[in-house]
């Protein structure tokens, strides 16, 4: 499927190039929305009011939606007002939010002259939401019924305002707007009447609803959870004022996902995709881990200083140090990861850190053993005869092969509590990953190894 996108791709590219614009509109017009929005990143500037013009009506607001934040600024910029009124009448309110958010203030002008003055209102409410709330992605469009509907009258609501509607296939039952029951388009299709009440067919017990304050990644997870289509969202007083559907529950996660990843990889979060950001904006979000771990990693190189008339002593040692410290920091990064991965999910609390630390301490043991036996034949097989170092001997075989057993041991120590602490304090568990678990764990390591090696040989 992906080397068909690429060849509809190629051909489009050289019929843009040919301007056979009747052909491309064909092909456009059989394409999935996220399909032809991705091939907007990869045509020229120039071209993509073009390719954007040729698309079909029923597709343009779609793929608008979809696309990078710097084409649909572009577009609008071309816009006529006709243009752009046509397109943000085809969006619900929470992608006009969107735009408005994202948009520069001259564009974010033109844009609230087009809407109409119930859409307005509907932007300015989910603007007053916290960034990271559940009001400020819920859709303010979906079907309410009241108390003392039938089946029909129902029914017939949907077919109305149904294709405004962002999801209709959970409906909620209102009283003065206030949330007390829903019901499944499902439910009003199998009535065996028309004129069944939908207060016979709704359920009003242990309905699932968020708050407007709710924070968006809890609410993605609750939707997760059940399977559900959409969640209601509900004001201070139990008013619903939305619902957040699956597809922006989607959204939530991959941002999340995206933003654990390049923390846990030491980066500061970038809002633009790979392809459009510069090397200028690379640097930005990458500079600042490398400083401080840069400035962190001083630690390192005191401690070797500080050993260093033992190093002097035993040369041979110095040659062990990368593996002690490459081995402790992946480690250390395993359990991190694994701890981290186990909060977003919700597998494990604050509260189960002694199971967790108990659980990585036998880990721990049954690692540093298997690795510490393997680097134990291979210092004696491969540095020692293979090689005739006979700076390698049964001692420093023996320093080498304890510390590597003990570096596990509070690696994994370390990267499986600094997580939970980290989430206990209300900070993100993904800045206790690899960069800033490595730096400690070598640290560590080194003090370990020096310990034992003065101890058993000096």
């Amino acid at each position: 499927m992906a080397e068909f996108t690429v060849k509809i791709e190629s051909l489009i590219h050289t019929f843009l190039e040919e301007k056979k614009y009747s052909t491309i509109k064909d092909m456009v017009s059989t394409m999935a929305t996220g399909d032809i929005a991705a091939l907007f990143e990869r045509v020229e500037e120039k071209q993509i009011p073009v390719l954007f013009r040729l698309l079909p009506k029923d597709k343009a607001a779609d793929v608008f939606v979809e696309m990078d934040n710097d084409f649909q600024e572009l577009l609008i910029k071309g816009f006529s007002d006709s243009e752009l009124k046509a397109i943000l009448d085809e969006l619900y309110a929470s992608d006009t939010t969107d735009l408005v958010e994202e948009m520069p203030a001259n564009v974010v002008e033109r844009i609230l002259k087009q809407i109409s003055p119930d859409m307005r209102n509907d932007v300015n409410q989910l603007l007053q939401y916290p960034e990271n709330s559940a009001g400020s992605i819920m859709s303010t469009e979906y079907v309410a019924l009241r108390l003392g509907t039938t089946v029909g009258q129902a029914i017939n609501l949907i077919r109305r305002s149904g294709v405004d509607n962002k999801s209709f296939y959970t409906c909620y039952v209102t009283k003065n707007k206030k949330l007390i029951g829903r019901l499944s388009v499902k439910d009003l299709l199998l009535a065996k009447d028309d004129s069944i009440l939908i207060d016979d067919l709704m359920k009003s017990n242990g309905i699932i609803y968020v708050r407007t304050h709710d924070d968006k990644e809890e609410v993605s997870k609750l939707l997760s959870k059940y399977n559900f289509y959409a969640l209601p969202v509900v004001d201070g007083e139990d008013r619903i004022v939305g619902i957040i559907s699956f597809d922006d529950a989607i959204e939530v996660m991959e941002d999340e996902a995206t933003e654990d990843i390049e923390i846990m990889g030491g980066m500061v979060p970038s809002e633009k995709t790979y392809l459009r950001s510069t090397p200028l904006d690379l640097f930005r979000h990458r500079i600042v881990w490398l400083l401080l771990l840069m400035v962190s990693a001083t630690f390192t190189g005191m401690i070797i200083t500080g050993f260093e008339s033992a190093l002097a002593v035993q040369v041979v040692l110095t040659a062990f140090i990368p593996m002690l410290m490459d081995t402790g920091g992946n480690s250390g990064s395993q359990s991190s990861v694994t701890i981290i991965r186990a909060l977003s999910l919700e597998e494990v609390s604050f509260g189960d850190l002694p199971l967790v630390i108990w659980k990585e301490i036998r880990t721990a043991l049954l690692c540093g053993i298997a690795l510490a036996s393997a680097c134990f034949v291979k210092i004696m097989l491969v540095d020692r005869f293979l090689l005739a170092n006979t700076d390698v001997t049964l001692a420093v075989a023996l320093v080498v092969c304890m510390t590597m057993v003990l570096t596990v041991l509070v690696a994994k120590l370390i990267g499986c509590t600094l997580p939970l602490c980290a989430k206990k304090l209300g900070l993100d568990p993904a800045v206790m990953a690899s960069p800033f678990i490595t730096t400690i764990v070598d640290a560590v390591s080194l003090l370990v190894y020096f310990g034992i090696a003065r101890t058993l040989l000096f």
